[in-house]
């Protein structure tokens, strides 16, 4: 039997999501997405997990976007679907975004572990990750308008938000590629590394917040995406309302006591 579109592996706190598609760049299909929306969802649900890390098989692409043959074609009526995964897809359209996190939610923190090329759908779910460690020789872009279509997964929403507008524009419009140290300069990624540092860089970025309280580390990333685009006043007043919760829990408890115990604290989750 092939190998899974997606593998998907735990370890202590940490889950570990890899587009396994590399004779294609892990160009997204069918499988890929369903696969995809299935571990997010469980990345949600096991309280054991406190973070992910979403990276690309193989040395050549962390994801190259959508599989235009087989998935495109199929959406357009080009082609009939003809794997399970395909008729999941047909009869469910919405998980093919669940997939890419465009209308879906992990309210845990995700590392991103960019090795290669980085485009179109790649570059889409990038925009939903919280820490992105990309290689020094990694290549970036939004290229829908290349092919005549539109970058549905949030780009339009997302990147005028992490980036400067002159340059979100300059990506969504040109389409072009551009280079790892382009995307640190304009802060899209957040460190560079030489590819064979990147799994490493990621997983440390994650195991340091594993290590971290969950509920404090959850709540935070909770009150920074909804309040974006709240007026002042009322993403302070969203702050406070998940803030306080946490602030009273075990774990914050566990936190003070091991500070004055001068140990490291054993959080819970609770």
């Amino acid at each position: 039997m092939s190998e899974p579109a997606l593998i998907y592996e735990k370890e202590g706190h940490v889950a570990t999501l890899t587009m396994n598609r590399p004779e294609v760049r892990n160009a997204l299909n069918a499988e890929m997405l369903c696969r995809l929306a299935d571990a997010w969802q469980d990345v949600n649900d096991d309280p054991r997990i406190r973070v992910a890390i979403l990276t690309g098989a193989g040395e050549q692409a962390f994801c190259a976007g959508a599989d235009l043959d087989r998935l495109v074609r199929m959406m357009q009526g080009q082609r009939p679907p003809e794997t399970d995964y395909d008729r999941r897809i047909i009869a469910d359209v919405p998980i093919i975004y669940k997939g890419l996190l465009r209308n879906y939610e992990v309210f845990k923190p995700i590392v991103a572990a960019v090795k290669g090329f980085c485009v179109a759908g790649g570059s889409e779910i990038l925009q939903t990750t919280d820490i992105r460690i990309a290689a020094d020789d990694a290549r970036f872009a939004i290229a829908e308008v290349k092919h005549g279509l539109f970058p549905m997964g949030g780009s339009t929403v997302r990147l005028a938000r992490q980036v400067p507008f002159c340059h979100a524009m300059e990506i969504l419009l040109m389409g072009e590629q551009f280079s790892a140290a382009d995307a640190l300069r304009i802060g899209l990624v957040n460190r560079v590394v030489p590819a064979g540092e990147v799994m490493a860089e990621a997983r440390r970025s994650a195991e340091v917040i594993a290590r971290n309280g969950p509920l404090a580390v959850q709540a935070v990333k909770r009150s920074v995406l909804a309040g974006l685009g709240r007026p002042t006043a009322e993403a302070l007043d969203l702050e406070q309302q998940l803030g306080i919760p946490v602030s009273m829990s075990q774990d914050a408890k566990e936190g003070t006591r091991a500070f004055k115990e001068k140990r490291p604290p054993v959080f819970q989750g609770t």
